[in-house]
């Protein structure tokens, strides 16, 4: 069964591995619902499986539907056939929460996190493999290199930290880049204060030209250009915390509501 490089895998044979990215999320409490993405030929499946949880895989890939199943990796009815970023997360379990997990293929991996997020009520934990470039990005702290767009959307909602990681030579076929396991927790208090919309459009608006200063790259979003005169507005995005972009949304919005 040869990897597909329309579906971006990369399959994981390190044993080891996969059982740690199981454990990773299956050592919270509480956890009955659990949705694998791109479960493959199974290798971190057949942990999972081993716990007393409610857990289904998506997979988009009918060859290694049939491989779950031929195999009696998992249970037909378990598996979803359908491109995760296509999924419903609302009707998976009848809208109940679910903990995501997988070593999800690279080439959608940061479109999953997205989807994540905007479905953050339904999902209080991730655990999942990205390639490393991704997860640095992820987890990144304002001011270094790696801080951006992702970065700032994603910890607004999640606290994140990388689990372990892994060498190119736990896959099959390996990858040409390093590989990195992370897990998100969601925020006790995962709502913004603010117009997550418009905190969207800010934090991507201010990244668009990371290394101009804030007065250059949200001018099109102020009406008052005194605002702008602000030494606040002198920093560039890479400097600013997840808090520092909620104040600004919140002062954009309140300058619509006085106009």
């Amino acid at each position: 069964m040869k990897a597909k490089k329309s579906f971006g895998q990369h399959f994981l044979v390190n044993e080891h591995i996969a059982e740690k990215i199981a454990n990773g999320l299956l050592k919270s409490e509480g956890i009955r619902n659990v949705l694998e993405i791109g479960p493959g030929k199974g290798v971190l499946t057949k942990y999972l499986a081993k716990h007393d949880t409610h857990l289904k895989v998506v997979e988009a890939d009918q060859d290694m539907v049939e491989f779950l199943t031929r195999n009696k990796i998992i249970d037909p009815d378990q598996i979803i056939f359908l491109d995760f970023l296509k999924l419903n997360l609302s009707k998976i379990f009848g809208g109940e929460q679910f903990y995501l997990i997988g070593n999800y293929p690279y080439n959608i991996s940061s479109q999953i996190l997205f989807k994540m997020v905007n479905s953050k009520e339904l999902v209080p934990e991730m655990v999942g493999m990205f390639q490393k470039e991704v997860a640095d990005r992820v987890v990144a702290p304002p001011g270094s290199k790696t801080y951006g767009v992702i970065s700032v959307l994603v910890q607004a909602h999640y606290e994140g930290k990388t689990i372990i990681d892994v060498a190119p030579t736990c896959f099959s076929p390996p990858p040409k880049v390093n590989s990195s396991v992370i897990r998100l927790v969601r925020k006790e208090n995962y709502t913004l204060p603010c117009d997550e919309r418009l905190f969207r459009t800010v934090v991507k608006t201010s990244f668009n030209s990371r290394r101009k200063m804030l007065r250059n790259t949200l001018k099109p979003l102020v009406h008052d250009p005194a605002m702008l005169e602000d030494p606040f507005f002198t920093q560039r995005p890479e400097q600013l915390s997840v808090q520092d972009f909620v104040d600004i949304t919140i002062k954009l919005s309140n300058q619509n509501k006085i106009e």
